[in-house]
């Protein structure tokens, strides 16, 4: 079995993750908290990634040739 080992530090954010988890969740409860976590750091990677093809202020073309390298 996996334990955390007592010298590892967690920060504020891990440990309010862990005060949500500790609670009884049904798995489909579980699934749906994945999704949401899954759902909001995919919009986070596309609205920098949006920022970055705006101020490169790249083309259609340059994404082709960025996918052919």
């Amino acid at each position: 079995m996996n334990q955390i080992s007592p010298l590892v530090h967690l920060n504020q954010n891990q440990l309010e993750i862990l005060k949500l988890f500790s609670r009884d969740l049904d798995d489909n409860d579980l699934i749906e908290i994945k999704r949401l976590i899954v759902r909001y750091l995919a919009n986070k990677v596309t609205k920098l990634a949006d920022e970055v093809w705006e101020k490169n202020d790249w083309t259609d073309e340059d994404m082709e040739r960025l996918l052919k390298n």
